[in-house]
């Protein structure tokens, strides 16, 4: 896509309510005090991962990564997928998009399946989780799968079921916290809504469509110093009921008692400000009455980007988790896109990402509910045909091995003894293992070294994480999987500083090695597995 676009620059196919046009010449004038960047500037649609000059590298070349000779980096493409992302939703119809445009065949769980070794497979639940696998040629009743499994959710603000406020001349748009984030870095953001509609379709039917309105729409302004003078001693402690409500207008001044009546009478009946159904719908191009129902997230309009001196950040909202996703979504793709690649191959390979990860995953969408489990006894079934021995899923089962992978936490310099002092995982030295006793993290003495030892075979660093004995520590869906049915687990990351943060920052060389230690796994585990018997 153009740079220019990402800087919305030209806007005749925008809707009236886009930023006004800024001329390119002003752009120059702004941008030639840095000369760095300025001779490349110019107005051609450029590489897709190319944000803009602002944002990232505009060179005509692949970026390059480091850790591995000159193999293309995946972090352009990565960039595009966090910008498209927003949204759980949006995150899994991406992943479905690039699946599709692979070549594999998208399957309903309401219909039978007909699956077949060689094949390649997608099917996506509440469009919010997607599993997707490929069968290896050589497959045989029993054999595992190998797993990497990651979520799409990430903490933020959601919309309540009734939105709608107004307090001293605004409009306000009530919102409730979604999962464990750093609220206070909510404030003062240029914010907008992204998520889902129901639409009435013209024959009565109904219509599910994602919706992302660009442009900033909303702000959780802060206090000023002068009326809280003791915030950057004592800490700002926002209220998260009453001081977390975003702005989204101010309210028109009503010509007469009589139309205020009427307005205050239909904003009791409306669960949403009218001006917000009114975005909506010129965003979806539909009527406002079309829309039956909406589910949307606050979402954070700073377009991802690389930052930093040499420009080995990746600077970026919902990095926890979306970055493992699509490491994890591209090792799948890669590793069996052309002809030869499952030929002798007797395992299934999958990528699982579900919802709902950032609040504990009991829900049907999210890592709690069998879907994998419920996948792999259909997908198993579907292959046994005249097979009629005993315990071909449970067999299966033992067989198999699943990669969690979620975020980890670098080691943050200003803070550096909240890790373990031999603990400290690095930004750019590899995916960190996680371990933890008391299977807060569902790693193995075994399962570490097993995707420690792929890594080794393809020369990728690995890092430890433990946390220290006197702090609490988080969790992932790695133990939730493993005790699910009992599949071997490891789980892993990349290190990342501001997790939870409306905005995140990683290394651009770990999304280059987790990707590459990821199709090493899809690639090697079965011949891996094979020299270590434990049982």
């Amino acid at each position: 896509m153009a740079a220019i676009t990402r800087l919305h620059l030209h806007h005749h196919h925008h809707h009236h309510h886009a930023f006004p046009i800024i001329k390119p010449s002003l752009l120059l004038s702004k941008l030639s005090h840095s000369p760095s960047f300025f001779p490349n500037f110019h107005f051609t649609p450029l590489r897709k991962f190319s944000l803009s000059p602002l944002l990232c590298s505009i060179s005509d070349q692949p970026l390059q990564s480091s850790s591995g000779a000159g193999s293309p980096s995946i972090v352009g493409d990565l960039l595009d997928y966090l910008n498209e992302s927003w949204t759980q939703f949006h995150a899994t119809a991406e992943a479905k998009r690039q699946l599709i445009a692979a070549g594999f065949q998208l399957l309903n769980e309401n219909d039978e399946w007909d699956l077949r070794p060689g094949g390649r497979y997608l099917f996506t639940r509440n469009m919010s989780s997607l599993v997707a696998f490929a069968i290896g040629e050589k497959y045989s009743v029993g054999n595992g799968f190998h797993v990497i499994a990651a979520h799409t959710d990430s903490p933020c603000l959601k919309l309540k079921p009734k939105s709608a406020a107004s307090k001293s001349g605004y409009l306000m748009v009530n919102v409730q916290t979604y999962g464990g984030g750093l609220w206070h870095t909510w404030f003062d953001r240029d914010l907008s809504v992204a998520g889902r509609v129901i639409l009435k379709g013209s024959d009565g039917s109904f219509l599910h469509k994602l919706v992302k309105v660009k442009r900033p729409l909303l702000r959780v302004p802060t206090l000023a110093i002068h009326l809280d003078r003791t915030v950057n001693k004592d800490g700002f402690k926002p209220n998260l009921e009453t001081h977390l409500i975003p702005l989204l207008a101010t309210k028109l001044e009503e010509a007469s008692s009589e139309s205020k009546e009427k307005s205050t009478s239909l904003s009791s009946k409306t669960a949403h400000h009218p001006l917000l159904m009114q975005v909506l719908s010129d965003e979806l191009s539909c009527g406002v009455d079309d829309i039956m129902s909406i589910e949307l997230n606050v979402c954070d309009t700073q377009p991802s980007c690389l930052g930093g001196g040499n420009d080995e950040f990746i600077f970026s909202g919902r990095l926890d988790n979306l970055a493992s996703s699509y490491c994890a979504l591209r090792a799948l793709i890669d590793s069996c896109q052309s002809t030869g690649d499952l030929s002798s191959e007797h395992a299934i390979r999958m990528v699982a990402l579900f919802d709902n990860e950032e609040v504990g995953s009991d829900s049907v969408q999210g890592a709690g509910a069998p879907t994998m489990f419920q996948a792999m006894r259909r997908i198993i079934s579907c292959l046994v045909h005249e097979y009629v021995g005993e315990g071909a899923f449970e067999r299966a089962i033992r067989q198999s091995f699943l990669v969690s992978a979620d975020m980890a936490h670098g080691v943050h310099p200003n803070f550096m003894d909240k890790h373990e002092e031999h603990h400290r995982p690095e930004l750019q030295k590899g995916l960190v293992i996680k371990h933890n006793a008391n299977q807060r993290y569902a790693t193995s003495g075994i399962t570490a070294f097993l995707f420690k030892e792929v890594g080794r075979i393809h020369n990728l660093p690995t890092q430890e994480f433990v946390v220290r004995n006197d702090m609490g520590c988080g969790s992932t869906i790695g133990p939730i999987l493993a005790s699910g049915v009992g599949i071997r687990t490891v789980d892993c990351g990349i290190a990342q500083l501001s997790m939870h943060s409306v905005r995140e920052v990683c290394g651009k060389e770990d999304i280059d090695i987790a990707y590459k230690h990821f199709k090493a796994f899809y690639q090697t585990f079965s011949s891996v597995d094979r020299k270590l018997n434990v049982d």
